[in-house]
């Protein structure tokens, strides 16, 4: 039987002749940069300036609590969004939203060991690593009106990273870095409440790519410490589709998600056509937004809940049996 155990990371997401290292691998790169690509991959200046776009998305879950933040650069402009929901009162209790200006309020690292930053307003979000180094874990701080956040996200214990390298139709390439579980401490503060995140799980997403000026696709992640996933079925593939249990990185098929797109908080399946997931995810709440700018448009629709099911590392193992595991999945249209 082939092992569906990944290689280790290249050191650049590039070879020396400008050819991308496509695949999936188990660990990080310390920086993204498409400048050096080579035919058929290269593109104009111009051309990536309106097709690159880097997003940084953080996720904090407590039994209590979840918590999604985003900063995201599409080149032109740049937006941020961060949400608070209360998983006992099964509604958001905190949201943020705020477009920015090009060059100016935004900032993404070139990869999950760089800083990513927004600001405006006198609001801001800023999430880092502690030390320029691997291995030394995150700092996240947001402070947008009576919403704050202050989290320490150490390091995964076993577990590697995700790297996902692969083509883009009508784009060109495209790479993303996914984390396990990660064990946090801190504090979420909404007006004079608070929600303690000792105890909780943080998890990682990075992506940057030129990619298409339309692009969608599902999405769905949870995790806890030592057991987690990520699926995404759309623009990418099954190149960033992989399963963490105990400190292992499994590369997983393509994903298949049935539900309601006119009713996202009915009940989700979600399973791969190689065997190795088949979950039901029950929806608690869902964040959503949609905007038109004219030259540009998004619809976003992110439910939260807990996933039920099973997942199993090869075809003939146990099935490991999940049973609550709080994440999100998500429907996403952009045009940008």
């Amino acid at each position: 039987m082939t092992s569906n155990i990944l290689p280790a990371a290249p050191s650049s997401v590039l070879y020396p002749d400008g050819q991308p290292c496509m695949g999936r691998f188990a660990g990080q790169v310390e920086a993204i940069d498409w400048s050096g690509l080579s035919a058929p991959y290269a593109r104009s200046a111009l051309w990536r300036y309106f097709h690159h776009k880097r997003w940084q998305y953080i996720a904090l879950s407590t039994q209590e609590l979840f918590c999604g933040i985003a900063i995201v650069d599409i080149g032109w402009t740049n937006t941020a969004f961060a949400y608070a929901f209360d998983r006992r009162q099964r509604k958001q209790v905190a949201a943020y939203s705020q477009d920015g200006l090009p060059g100016l309020t935004a900032r993404i690292g070139d990869s999950l060991l760089g800083a990513s930053r927004f600001r405006r307003f006198g609001q801001w979000i800023d999430f880092r690593p502690r030390s320029p180094t691997s291995g030394q874990g995150f700092r996240l701080g947001l402070r947008c009106g009576d919403f704050g956040i202050d989290a320490e996200i150490d390091a995964p214990a076993a577990a590697p990273f995700l790297l996902a390298i692969g083509p883009i139709a009508e784009g060109a390439v495209h790479a993303t870095q996914k984390s396990p579980g990660m064990a946090m401490r801190g504090e979420v503060r909404v007006g004079g409440g608070r929600y303690d995140l000792s105890g909780g799980v943080a998890s990682l997403d990075y992506s940057n790519g030129l990619l298409a000026r339309e692009t969608a696709w599902r999405w769905a992640s949870a995790h806890s410490l030592t057991l987690g996933f990520n699926l995404q079925a759309g623009y990418f593939g099954d190149q960033e589709n992989a399963l963490w249990l105990d400190g292992r990185l499994i590369a997983l098929g393509n994903a298949r998600f049935d539900y309601d797109a006119s009713d996202p908080l009915a009940l989700w399946h979600i399973h791969t056509d190689d065997g190795l997931l088949d979950l039901q995810f029950q929806p608690e709440g869902i964040r959503r937004e949609n905007k038109n700018l004219l030259i540009a448009a998004s619809r976003y629709v992110q439910p939260i809940g807990s996933f039920s099911g099973w997942v199993k590392p090869t075809h003939d193992a146990a099935p490991h049996m999940v049973e609550r595991l709080v994440g999100v999945t998500e429907d996403h249209y952009s045009r940008w």
